[in-house]
């Protein structure tokens, strides 16, 4: 298995469906995966820090796990059939594990609440990530993390494409 980062949320080129990005430590690999808007403006808010009034889906999910002393120990994207990805939840409480099918968006929403960490089957990553070009120029990535750290939940359009499982 191998550890990733939420790189960030990136709008696909011919589609403009929100991507989750993640990335390997070598920043070498990058994992995308197709979400809707919604999943998208909450692992945007989680990579915000934001801390809304009242709790959401995923906060709420977080909450219970903290109050029932549920211990989210990782996320693993553990498949990629007919391009839908499938993701679980691991858990501990009182020593018990168990893991709980989830959609990778989900699955990472609740693991950055959670500060748990995500993990991706080898054989996934090498089915369906791309490559990162480590020789590219240091303005061209300048601008890319500018870009995409202006971007919005609300400029990501509606029109999702989704690529996980429903």
């Amino acid at each position: 298995m191998i550890e990733m980062k939420v790189a960030g949320i990136v709008l696909n080129a011919a589609s403009r469906s929100p991507m989750i990005l993640l990335k390997d430590s070598s920043e070498r690999r990058a994992l995308p995966i197709f979400i809707g808007q919604d999943q998208a403006e909450a692992i945007i808010k989680a990579l915000e820090g934001h801390r809304p009034s009242r709790p959401l889906t995923h906060d709420l999910i977080a909450n219970i796990f903290d109050d029932c002393n549920i211990k989210l120990e990782r996320i693993i994207i553990h498949a990629l059939t007919n391009d839908i990805f499938y993701a679980v939840l691991c858990i501990n409480h009182k020593g018990v594990k168990k893991e709980i099918d989830c959609r990778p968006s989900d699955a990472v929403a609740i693991a950055l609440r959670t500060d748990s960490p995500i993990w991706v089957l080898e054989e996934v990553v090498a089915d369906a990530s791309i490559p990162v070009d480590t020789d590219a120029d240091d303005a061209e990535r300048k601008a890319f993390r500018e870009f995409v750290s202006r971007l919005s939940p609300e400029q990501l359009i509606k029109k999702s494409g989704y690529k996980e499982q429903h």
